[in-house]
């Protein structure tokens, strides 16, 4: 790295040290849950290293600190990777006591080719197999969240926050302005953030929950969207923390509340041509389109432990409660798990409505991407629009995390796409958590099982 390579980051970031002196430089990867993992170096010492190691172990790491076993057949000698970064994801930790940036960097084994486990690295795997084809994917995220009391004691059930009204945060308020002023200082520190970050939000809305909030992000490349969710989970905890409260990404945090989603809207354009290929010379829906369609259709079930990685994750998926519950598709219909929102020709799109707000954004997108392109690349057809409500149907995806993996260890094609090894290793982490979950007993059992069966 050169002494000036502070030229080569995004203007933001640059315009975040102005008159300055950077003081450090956090050096970061995703693992599988999403969860930041690398090491903060001083700013003289980043401007001198090209890469750094990590041990690939980090990749076999549960949610709860553990590992699963089995790293391959030299067993689990714990390698390190060659950590390289991407500049141009260079943005500001503006929440820190002295001037600190964060760089992404991308993981690769000793002989220089990306390690296939590295979620940064599947997601570019399916973005490349549509450009292989001339097609460029954009996507727009959705990120919903709760702003909840303070929960220190995991026994304890998840309360709203406390609003500056001094009043809990309500539910059924969606959509209220009202209810959003009563986040009103969290909010306007996720704005400074994302504004000192060089993030553009598209939206902030009060959703159905209480103290459940949405932002909606511009569309644009699905590596740099998942780059920003990435960035944006940290973000939103960071301008929760200032206001004594926490900010929540599980899937269902309150039982009697709405989940929450990483809605996902997908288009395709033609890398020539710049046109959306779900469009045709008239404005009409294209075979690709409807192709697209039937790939989430059949290809979806396959990856669901990607979009619901948990096994809270399920609890999500519950009738009349803003979630899918089967695989319909329906144009501007909430109750389908595929909704073809209202647009215009050229913006035409699809929305993916079942990942959970608890997904991997970059897992989460590649999974999405990977059954759309099987769709487009076998030409599968979709199932007849569904017209009504989607929740009298019956729930055709799996329910459980068990259910799940079963499903996607036998898939074929979608390995072809996301990567054979990845999915071992995902494989191997996912049993390792349900092992541990399966092992603690809860509340409800011995409420209603101790003394009555």
């Amino acid at each position: 790295m050169s002494d000036d390579w502070t030229t080569q980051i995004p203007a933001a970031a640059q315009a975040y040290l102005e008159n300055r002196r950077l003081d450090e430089v956090e050096c970061i990867i995703s693992d599988l849950p999403g969860i930041a993992r690398g090491k903060a170096v001083p700013a003289s010492k980043f401007a001198r290293q090209q890469f750094f190691h990590l041990p690939n172990s980090i990749f076999f790491q549960t949610i709860t600190g553990d590992w699963g076993e089995a790293a391959g057949d030299e067993g689990f000698i714990e390698p390190d990777m060659t950590l390289r970064p991407d500049l141009s994801t260079t943005s500001a930790a503006p929440w820190t006591g002295d001037w600190t940036l964060q760089v992404i960097h991308d993981a690769y084994d000793r002989k220089g080719n990306p390690i296939p486990f590295s979620p940064r690295n599947v997601l570019k795997r399916v973005v490349s197999l549509y450009e292989a084809q001339g097609w460029k994917p954009v996507v727009a995220p959705e990120m919903e969240f709760y702003l909840i009391a303070r929960n220190l004691d995991p026994a304890k059930p998840i309360l709203p926050m406390t609003g500056r009204s001094g009043r809990p945060a309500a539910a059924r308020q969606a959509y209220s302005m009202t209810a959003v002023d009563e986040f009103g200082p969290v909010i306007d520190d996720i704005y400074d953030f994302a504004e000192a970050q060089g993030f553009e939000i598209d939206g902030i809305t009060q959703e159905g929950g209480a103290g459940q909030l949405e932002i909606n992000l511009r569309h644009g490349n699905p590596v740099k969207l998942a780059d920003e969710v990435f960035y944006f989970k940290r973000l939103i905890r960071e301008a929760a923390l200032r206001h004594d409260c926490f900010a929540t990404f599980m899937a269902k945090p309150i039982g009697d509340e709405p989940g929450s989603a990483m809605h996902i809207h997908h288009s395709i354009l033609d890398l020539e041509t710049g046109r959306n290929i779900f469009t045709g010379p008239q404005g009409g829906e294209t075979d690709a389109f409807y192709s697209f369609i039937g790939g989430l259709q059949h290809h979806l079930p396959q990856v669901i432990p990607l979009l619901a990685p948990y096994v809270n994750s399920y609890r999500r998926y519950v009738k009349d409660h803003a979630a899918p519950i089967n695989l319909e598709w329906g144009r501007d219909n909430r109750t389908t798990g595929i909704r073809v929102p209202i647009s215009d020709p050229a913006a035409r799109r699809v929305e993916n409505r079942v990942a959970g707000m608890d997904c991997n954004p970059y897992l989460g997108i590649a999974a999405s991407l990977a059954a759309g392109y099987l769709g487009l690349m076998r030409e599968e057809r979709a199932e007849k629009q569904f017209r009504g409500d989607a929740y009298e149907g019956e729930g055709d995806f799996p329910r459980t995390l068990g259910e799940a993996l079963n499903e996607m260890e036998e898939a074929t094609g979608i390995a072809e796409v996301l990567g054979e090894e990845f999915l071992r290793v995902y494989s191997i982490v996912k049993r390792t958590e349900y092992e541990e979950f399966l092992g603690v007993i809860s509340p409800w059992e011995r409420e209603h099982l101790l003394l009555n069966v």
